[in-house]
């Protein structure tokens, strides 16, 4: 074993991919090795020897006939494989049964057309024979092909088999043998073969055909999904009978003449670009210790229970505790402290029971971690069969599916968690998704970056509406754009009479609309709007009466106009997540936070801080009853800059020119109404005396204790005056140098064109 683990750790040397020492699976690949070596020495350098001959004809030669020439070579690729893929990381048993049945078929064209000797001749005259032909494994599969089939008919028969054993070593399905073809040619010549363009498939359709009463926007995979490669959209054939539309319904609408249009065929990134994650581990001897440790506790305390096994994820571990008869649950959760300090970890997590499972789980953080990365998510199975332009790739689940959602069914995402904790990694894994999935004609995005270096990497990408919004001001007009394309969306849908977008976009692509005469609108399918805040609190903070209305708008109407938001901040607080927010936002993902506290805001309840940090999340999507726990995508910022430089080169972004347009018209908030005089009155009176009575407003402006008190909480709203604080007066917020832009905030004016009126 010394001598295998050498050569292991030779062959290791060379390869990128780490492996644990409590990993290694050296004996079996040591073994191959030594016969490759022994099969060269007899089979080829001592030959003519006629020991060595026969040597050769009684073991090999016998085995696979004149296959065993190039055995040694063969065993040698087969042991390097699984010195660098153990079975303790990567099941290699598919690989194996399609190595040997790949050399028993070649073995058998060996037998068919090396005469066919039998198992008789080999008693009679010695194994020559049968080692210059196909050898045993060589009969077994060719002598009964032929006949049943003859000759003619055995060699079709063989050579599909053939084609089988190669698609079992590489795990490829038969519908993916052209993606293959394609992956090789790009290894070799650095470029992906065009296909030929197909119409756009109205995958719109396709998505509505196949939604379920109790859908939902999150997918799991199975912890064996297989790996696959991008699949082209199935193409139906469209109806041609146009729907009329009444000339009194023709509107003209700014943005379909700026909508962006692709002048020659878009082609979407690889997912070559995308790298793969660490080997998946099925255990390790961690596990087994802490096992071991969770049953000493109940031993120790008296509790019938015991560890029935565990499902190692990329994260943590779930050990399921089955509870003996008569034994409450209680007994087992009491005893969270107690587990923690036996197995040394503070992250304990325990779920009673496991959903779906008569069981108990403890979730323990593992030593050894797995990395989770984007390309992985994204070549899986689920995501491959997922359509809609919105799915991205989430992560991995706890017990190692691959974990993706669809943004469109969420409808709008918040994402909180602390400094560190993996918040920027995932907003950067979904718009990497998109730009994977999306051209810009069916998603354009709108990125919102008050700290102005998490989203610069994507400045510049053709699915941006707007160049990327830093200032926070910016931010609020923009939202304020979003909520009238949202109204300009909805008038569409209620004059062609559709209920959502895609329903109206599907009649745009099968020219099914029919304008008036003369007109001169041209009708194009809108696209998906995705907007993205990376720090609600400094919005918040600038300007929180238009952020929020404009938020609690947009998410409570959007969803049919297809427009989603994502809001992430890392100041989980209620005066950042109002109540009016998160019950507009039904979709959350917590990272790691520092209190349970921040946790209830973010999901109504704990469990998130008890993460531990670097992307581990709880999910908890529109619909679903528990929060899932993932381990988040992780996107390095060179695959990023690779995806961004390639869809840079296919297209320049066409900006929309009224997204940050100052609004000069005066839009007086709904709750000051009628009583904008006496609330302006009120502002210049407090500002100018720097003093905020209730009283003084009774005084001088003759009203009631009610009214004054009113007119006081309306000014506290646009944080002119500061909290109540008892019998004081009221901190006075607004200098009066500033009074200009709190007027002019008060009446919805742009603040700094009164300003500059003022100034004139």
């Amino acid at each position: 074993m010394f001598l295998a683990h050498g050569m292991g750790s030779l062959v290791r040397a060379f390869s990128t991919e780490k492996l644990a020492d409590s990993d290694r699976r050296d004996g079996a690949p040591f073994l191959l090795f030594i016969l490759s070596v022994l099969g060269a020495v007899f089979a080829w350098f001592l030959i003519d020897v006629e020991f060595a001959q026969q040597v050769h004809n009684y073991t090999f030669g016998l085995l696979f006939g004149a296959v065993a020439r190039v055995f040694p070579v063969l065993l040698l690729i087969y042991s390097i494989f699984l010195f660098r893929s153990p079975a303790s990381i990567r099941d290699s048993s598919r690989f194996a049964a399609g190595f040997w049945l790949f050399l028993a078929t070649i073995s058998a064209f060996f037998h068919i057309f090396g005469g066919r000797p039998q198992p008789a001749d080999v008693i009679s005259g010695g194994p020559s024979e049968f080692a210059s032909a196909g050898g045993l494994f060589g009969w077994l599969i060719g002598e009964p092909s032929v006949a049943v089939l003859t000759v003619f008919g055995a060699i079709p028969v063989l050579v599909i088999l053939l084609l089988v054993s190669v698609l079992v070593m590489t795990k490829t399905a038969p519908n993916q043998i052209l993606s293959r073809f394609a992956d090789f040619y790009e290894f070799l010549f650095g470029v992906r073969p065009q296909r030929k363009q197909k119409p756009s498939a109205d995958w719109w359709q396709e998505e509505k055909e196949n939604s379920q009463a109790f859908d939902n926007p999150v997918i799991i995979d199975q912890p064996d999904a297989e790996i696959e490669t991008e699949t082209e959209l199935p193409v139906e054939e469209l109806p041609t009978e146009p729907i009329g539309i009444p000339e009194q319904l023709e509107q003209e609408t700014e943005f379909l003449a700026e909508r962006i249009i692709p002048t020659g065929p878009y082609q979407l990134p690889s997912m070559a670009i995308l790298e793969a994650g660490t080997p998946v581990k099925s255990s390790s001897d961690q596990n087994q210790r802490s096992a071991d440790a969770i049953n000493a506790v109940f031993k120790e305390f008296g509790v019938q229970a015991r560890v029935s096994g565990f499902t190692r994820g990329p994260t943590v571990t779930t050990y399921e505790v089955e509870l003996g008869t008569g034994v409450k649950v209680e007994a087992v959760t009491r005893l969270t402290n107690n587990i923690s300090y036996a197995v040394a970890s503070s992250e304990v997590r325990i779920l009673a029971p496991i959903p779906g499972k008569s069981a108990i789980g403890i979730e323990i953080p593992n030593s050894d971690r797995e990395t989770v990365t984007l390309g992985d998510v994204l070549k899986s199975k689920t995501a491959s069969q997922s359509k809609h332009p919105l799915t991205i790739g989430v992560g991995k689940d706890a017990e190692g599916g691959f974990v993706v959602a669809n943004l469109s069914k969420m409808p709008h995402l918040l994402v909180a968690g602390a400094t560190g904790a993996g918040k920027s990694s995932f907003i950067n894994s979904m718009i990497t998704s998109v730009l994977m999935r999306a051209t810009p004609a069916e998603v354009r995005m709108v990125l919102v970056d008050p700290k102005r270096v998490e989203l610069s990497i994507y400045q510049g990408v053709p699915h941006l509406v707007t160049p990327i919004i830093t200032n926070p001001k910016k931010a609020a007009e923009a939202l304020q754009w979003v909520v009238k394309e949202m109204d300009s969306r909805y008038d569409d849908l209620a004059q062609f009479g559709f209920k959502h977008i895609d329903d109206f976009n599907r009649a745009v692509a099968n020219d099914e609309l029919k304008l008036p005469e003369g007109s001169k609108r041209e009708l194009q399918p809108y696209p998906y709007l995705l907007v993205v805040v990376d720090e609600l609190a400094d919005l918040m903070i600038v300007a929180p009466r238009d952020v929020e209305d404009a938020i609690v708008r947009i998410t409570q109407l959007a969803r049919a106009s297809g427009i989603h938001l994502v809001l992430a901040t890392q100041r989980p607080s209620v005066d950042v997540v109002t109540g009016l927010i998160k019950a507009n936002v039904p979709s959350r993902m917590a990272f790691s936070v520092s209190s349970v506290t921040d946790s209830r805001v973010i999901l109504d309840g704990p469990g998130a801080e008890k993460l531990v940090g670097q992307g581990d999340a709880l999910f908890n999507p529109m619909g679903s009853n528990r929060s899932i726990r993932v381990q988040g995508a992780w996107i390095s910022e060179d695959e990023v800059e690779k995806v961004v430089a390639h869809v840079k080169s296919q297209m320049e972004p066409s900006y929309r020119s009224d997204v940050l347009q100052s609004q000069s018209s005066a839009v007086v908030d709904s709750e000051i109404g009628d009583d904008l005089e006496l609330v302006l009155k009120a502002c210049e009176l407090i500002v100018n005396s720097q003093f905020g009575s209730t009283s003084m407003l009774q005084r001088k402006l003759r009203v009631g204790f009610a009214k004054a008190g009113r007119l006081m909480d309306l000014l506290e709203s646009y944080r002119v005056v500061g909290p109540s604080e008892g019998s004081k007066a009221r901190e006075v917020l607004v200098k009066p140098d500033d009074l200009p832009q709190a007027l002019a905030r008060l009446r919805g004016e742009n603040e700094e064109e009164a300003s500059a009126q003022e100034g004139d």
